[in-house]
């Protein structure tokens, strides 16, 4: 009998152990990162642009700027490969330009993402927009047809029944509302959580005729990703865990495309417009987390993947008074500045003073190593084989006067790998 009970006393302590261990690594803060596509770095009002971006003016009023921010590359690909990885994308199998579907993933599944490692800890971690790290599709012996329109090209190959082996449920996240890649590339559709929502049976395409559902319009998917942003923020405020949110939003990128709503909203053009639409999803991922009680404790950063495109119009942009590079030289695919520093912002009431700047170098890659030093995660607790090239700027979050560097050494490319 004593025995027994010592048993079941042991049960109990080791259960309870386990339930304070869980409370301990759900502790931590929410992450939100909100990554814009082929925005520049003088694209947004607060820094001179002729643009209106007031969601970003509030978030830049309401937290830090990092005036010196840069991506690893110019281009989409690499640099969503760095945010999740931590390391220069360089070190992958992509030494130059972008994926194009259905090109196998260039991610690693051995290697931790940010996810990963969030969700180890209790997380939540979801990731609604543009993915465009491949997927690693099921493919067909041979073409499927279109029920209308051209059947010409290899997306034709998918095999949409089943879901692609390398989703982002592979990689760390709980939950995806995707579109595959840059909204220039077929298909055309979206996936939940590793499956297509439709097949696609017909062929669209703004420059690249593909596979797509009869419904998809690639004019909805800012509408369609600020609805599953705020579903998510509100699913996951509701439950017992901390959560990430991964917003990488497929604007300004090209196409054009902005909503009836926000058509001729700018008088600097449909490029304007769809600027403006995009700051309009921020703020409604910041109406979100206000109405949740969640703002004070989420870190919330918003950046972009690389500087403006040249397919924007930049001349007539800036004969009309606006510079979306801001004053750097060069454009997206360069390895000038403007090229690859982007806007930058970080809002954490609970530790970022508002308004404040800060004029150290930081890159996109630091992410990982920052939400780690957050946690309290560092030297050996830190995940081996993971985030080699991240640098936490957690000092400077609480401390903008901050003038010890963060980071030794930045390393970019161009589009060509340069």
């Amino acid at each position: 009998m004593l025995l027994l009970k010592n048993m079941k006393i042991l049960i109990l302590l080791t259960t309870i152990s386990f339930l304070l261990a869980a409370a301990n690594v759900q502790a931590g803060p929410n992450f939100v990162f909100i990554l814009a596509d082929d925005m520049g770095y003088g694209d947004v009002s607060h820094a001179g642009g002729k643009i209106s971006t007031p969601n970003l003016d509030k978030l830049r009023a309401q937290g830090m700027r990092f005036t010196d921010a840069h991506t690893t590359s110019s281009v989409c690909t690499p640099t969503r490969y760095g945010i999740l990885t931590g390391r220069y994308n360089w070190r992958s199998r992509l030494k130059k330009g972008v994926l194009f579907p259905p090109d196998r993933s260039i991610m690693d599944p051995a290697r931790k993402t940010i996810a990963g490692f969030l969700k180890d800890r209790g997380y939540r971690t979801c990731v609604v927009g543009k993915w465009h790290l491949g997927l690693n599709w099921h493919m067909l012996p041979r073409p499927a047809k279109a029920a209308t329109g051209p059947t010409k090209g290899t997306c034709w190959n998918i095999d949409f029944s089943q879901p692609p082996q390398q989703g982002p449920l592979k990689l760390g996240f709980t939950e995806d509302f995707l579109f595959p890649a840059s909204l220039d590339m077929a298909p055309y559709l979206y996936l939940r959580n590793d499956r297509v929502t439709a097949i696609p049976t017909v062929s669209k395409g703004w420059n690249r005729q593909g596979p797509a559902t009869p419904d998809f319009e690639a004019k909805n998917c800012l509408i369609d990703f600020a609805r599953e942003s705020r579903s998510f923020i509100k699913s996951a405020a509701a439950s017992d865990s901390s959560f990430f949110l991964y917003l990488p939003l497929t604007s300004p990128h090209t196409p054009i495309v902005p909503s009836k709503k926000w058509q001729g909203k700018s008088p600097l053009g449909p490029y304007g417009d769809f600027v403006m639409e995009t700051d309009w999803v921020v703020g409604q991922v910041m109406q979100e987390l206000a109405e949740q009680k969640v703002t004070e404790d989420t870190v919330l950063l918003f950046t972009t993947d690389n500087g403006c495109s040249p397919a924007a119009g930049i001349p007539k942009l800036i004969s009309q008074g606006h510079r979306p590079n801001g004053d750097w030289r060069g454009h997206k695919a360069d390895i000038y500045e403007g090229g690859h520093r982007v806007p930058f912002l970080v809002q954490w009431p609970a530790q970022v003073p508002a308004g404040s700047s800060c004029d150290l170098t930081v890159c996109t890659t630091d992410y990982f190593a920052t939400v780690a030093d957050i946690l309290g995660v560092r030297g050996r607790q830190f995940p081996q084989n993971a985030a080699e090239d991240s640098f936490s700027f957690l000092a400077a979050l609480g401390n903008p006067d901050l003038q010890t560097p963060t980071r030794p050494y930045t390393i970019h490319h161009s589009i060509n790998g340069s």
